[in-house]
């Protein structure tokens, strides 16, 4: 089915076309002209408006602190701007390996420019390989028009990411129109990689959120879970309350650490 919209932008790289879209309330990024890879609202160039990404945020209720987080694959960015607005001390690292998607979100989704957002244009394989910096929080969500980039599904990128990681810190990953093989793959390497240190759970979209936390799972109570919704649902202006419910559910169901009150 194709975006319903006005192509206000379409350039090409050596990878393919990235198109931009406009509806009368939305901008819409594109590499197909059929899937959303990003949306903007017009009346809110900040938000987070795709179910999928609200709901990664909840890799935030388990962090004591946020500094630095690194955001695998920009996009439009809305993320990394939901990020910066939300916490003016943060510092956001943006890994986009096409030059032309990061011209595309100065050009047409008000990514900001400021010292407290640094992109790198690269391969998040060989990015992960190299890179010294240490980040709170990871959101891989690396996908081209065809689905899963296969390399978010190998053990030497999950270990980098976690060799990447604060002690406390966490990887947050999006899965979404893949394969059942490719799937259970994924899963299998992360139960191996962190050692079962796993929370999921699904959003009405079809997407799978994934923690993965590179020491234990923080032992975090219902009450304290649902004033970390409540709080950030205010800084962020997002529906954290509901993902801190559901993450309280997948914590008791997943024996790994209780949920009481």
């Amino acid at each position: 089915m194709d975006i319903r919209g006005t192509c206000i932008s379409s350039t090409v790289d050596e990878h393919g076309p990235i198109y931009v879209y406009q509806t009368r309330t939305s901008r819409i990024l594109s590499f197909d002209g059929k899937i959303y890879q990003s949306c903007m609202k017009l009346n809110d160039i900040n938000g987070l408006n795709l179910g999928y990404t609200q709901a990664m945020m909840a890799g935030l209720f388990y962090l004591p602190i946020i500094k630095t987080a690194t955001i695998m694959g920009l996009g439009a960015g809305s993320m990394v701007k939901s990020l910066l607005s939300s916490f003016p001390e943060l510092n956001v690292h943006a890994i986009e390996l096409r030059e032309e998607v990061a011209n595309v979100a100065k050009k047409h989704f008000h990514l900001p420019d400021t010292d407290r957002l640094l992109i790198h244009i690269d391969d998040a394989v060989n990015y992960m390989k190299s890179t010294e910096l240490k980040s709170d929080i990871i959101f891989s969500d690396l996908y081209s028009s065809q689905g899963m980039e296969p390399k978010q599904v190998q053990s030497s990128y999950l270990r980098d990411c976690k060799n990447a990681l604060n002690k406390q810190g966490v990887l947050v990953l999006n899965i979404w129109h893949t394969t059942l093989k490719l799937r259970e793959e994924l899963d299998q390497l992360l139960a191996l990689e962190f050692e079962n240190q796993l929370l999921s759970f699904e959003v009405e979209s079809g997407n799978t959120i994934v923690l993965a936390f590179k020491n234990n799972i923080p032992l975090i109570k219902r009450e304290e879970l649902l004033i970390k919704g409540k709080w950030l649902q205010e800084e962020m202006n997002l529906p954290m309350e509901r993902y801190a419910k559901l993450l309280c559910e997948t914590q008791y169901l997943s024996k790994n650490i209780p949920c009481s009150s």
